[in-house]
């Protein structure tokens, strides 16, 4: 679908609710007047992309009242796209042949709180002993305030060799040890009997990949 196919669907639907409307106006490609009330401007693009965002937040400032218009994906629209949209105050009209539909109307956004996001972050800092991570690296899984809890069985696990979960829990401190190692998300572990563990090949590995973790946990 060309950028200029998009015209006379989103000039009709337009005209559909009393604007007079006109293409580039002042290098708007779409100008809808109504009455005496701020103006509509479109931006048309054939995909969502940058150049498109940046026109439409250039637009805002001319009027609050600014869509972007783009033809119909083949797929699903992301959420990601009208979460941004939203985010920047921008409308977004999505177009279908002859056929247009409003997916977003400008609106000046007020984001929702997320109490429980926050106190989850908060804990999840807290918890944490140093920073091991690198953002953006992926050459180790991240060290989570979760699996220093686990690096620490490990810990006592490759001094004291099979231990009973009692025991792993007086030494390291560690209330969820007995959950960690049942559960045993990373293979760490291995059951030598009922209440006792030693450490498997893999704990064993461990020890390598996180040993500036093993230090200070």
């Amino acid at each position: 679908m060309l950028e200029t196919e998009l015209y006379l669907p989103v000039k009709r639907f337009l005209e559909a609710q009393g604007f007079a409307v006109k293409a580039e106006i002042g290098g708007c490609d779409v100008l809808a007047v109504r009455g005496d009330e701020p103006p509509v401007i479109v931006e048309l693009k054939t995909s969502f992309n940058l150049q498109l965002l940046l026109q439409g937040i250039d637009r805002q400032g001319v009027t609050d009242t600014v869509y972007l218009a783009i033809p119909e994906p083949k797929r699903s629209l992301p959420g990601d796209i009208l979460r941004l949209c939203k985010r920047l105050g921008l409308g977004l009209l999505v177009v279908n042949g002859q056929w247009v539909e409003a997916y977003l109307d400008p609106a000046a956004y007020r984001p929702r709180p997320a109490p429980r996001r926050k106190t989850v972050l908060l804990r999840e800092f807290q918890r944490r002993v140093g920073d091991h991570n690198s953002g953006g690296s992926s050459k180790r899984p991240l060290v989570t305030a979760y699996r220093q809890d686990a690096l620490r069985c490990v810990k006592f696990l490759k001094t004291s060799g099979a231990s009973r979960v009692c025991d792993i829990v007086a030494q390291t401190k560690v209330e969820r040890a007995a959950s960690i190692l049942r559960r045993d998300a990373y293979g760490w572990f291995a059951r030598e009997a009922r209440g006792i563990y030693f450490l498997s090949p893999k704990g064993e590995a461990a020890v390598a990949t996180f040993g500036d973790v093993l230090g200070v946990v």
